[in-house]
């Protein structure tokens, strides 16, 4: 009786000591965004309410089990959450990017001296930003009319071409013993070759959305009237198919690698 006892606690000590270990796993990695490390965010494992923060070279650890939701979050960047799995437990290793979080504000400069005093007058001898009023022009969709459909190239219709149920041969029907049917084959790939046309031609705004201005045009120093000549320069290393794939991460190592190279040529011209 004694002995079954021992070999049960037994048992249940071994369980015990393998549900801690698995419970008691640490990950590490280095928070981000596209202007580079992100310190004293706030990382928090929402399910044992156990939190930390990023140094001051945006390192983290924190303590995880698989199944896990671990919150990010930073004033100056839209949270996050991750759901630790078994692949990032094996890993250990987690970077975070974070997307910053934009607040636009209509401002204007004004100036002690040229002013007449009258709100109407003076509003119109305001400097205007250069920089925003042209980026304002090159996003402006304001003109365009989009009840009108793109004959090239139409996002929006996710519906496939009716299918012509119309037997091709059946005017030939008994003529010949064998009767012969055209299968519609080109279909998918002209809706493919339509969303990855669509996909290019809302990647320059996608991108410029999701890294934020300052990333470009004060990070990067490109000029905004070189922008899409900028991704141009760019495309040759497959951002946008990584784009696709969400790995801006690497579309950021690329871009802040490449600009240094463009901005040489472009100074050269």
């Amino acid at each position: 009786m004694v002995k079954k006892l021992l070999i049960i606690s037994l048992f249940f000590i071994s369980i015990t000591n393998s549900f801690s270990q698995e419970k008691n796993k640490i990950i590490f990695g280095t928070v981000l965004d596209s202007l580079g490390i992100v310190k004293n965010a706030n990382i928090i494992n929402l399910n044992t309410k156990q939190g930390t923060f990023s140094s001051d070279l945006g390192l983290y650890r924190i303590f995880v089990s698989e199944g896990d939701s671990i919150s990010i979050s930073s004033i100056q960047h839209i949270s996050k959450t991750i759901i630790i799995t078994k692949k990032i437990i094996n890993l250990k290793k987690r970077d975070v990017l974070l997307k910053l979080n934009v607040y636009e504000l209509e401002a204007f400069e004004l100036k002690r001296h040229n002013l007449l005093g009258s709100l109407t007058a003076d509003t119109k001898s305001v400097p205007v930003d250069k920089k925003a009023k042209t980026l304002r022009g090159i996003l402006d969709f304001s003109m365009i009319d989009f009840s009108k459909i793109d004959p090239t190239i139409d996002a929006n219709i996710k519906a496939k071409p009716p299918l012509n149920d119309v037997d091709p041969a059946s005017k030939f029907a008994g003529v010949g013993g064998a009767v012969g049917t055209i299968p519609f084959k080109h279909s998918e790939r002209l809706w493919a070759l339509r969303r990855d046309l669509a996909h290019k031609k809302a990647f320059p705004y996608k991108i410029l959305s999701e890294l934020g201005e300052k990333f470009f045009f004060d990070a990067l120093k490109i000029p905004l009237d070189k922008y899409f000549h900028f991704l141009d320069y760019c495309n040759p290393l497959g951002i946008e198919n990584l784009h696709k794939k969400g790995n801006l991460l690497e579309i950021i190592k690329i871009l802040r690698r490449e600009s240094i190279s463009y901005l040489k040529i472009i100074k050269n011209e």
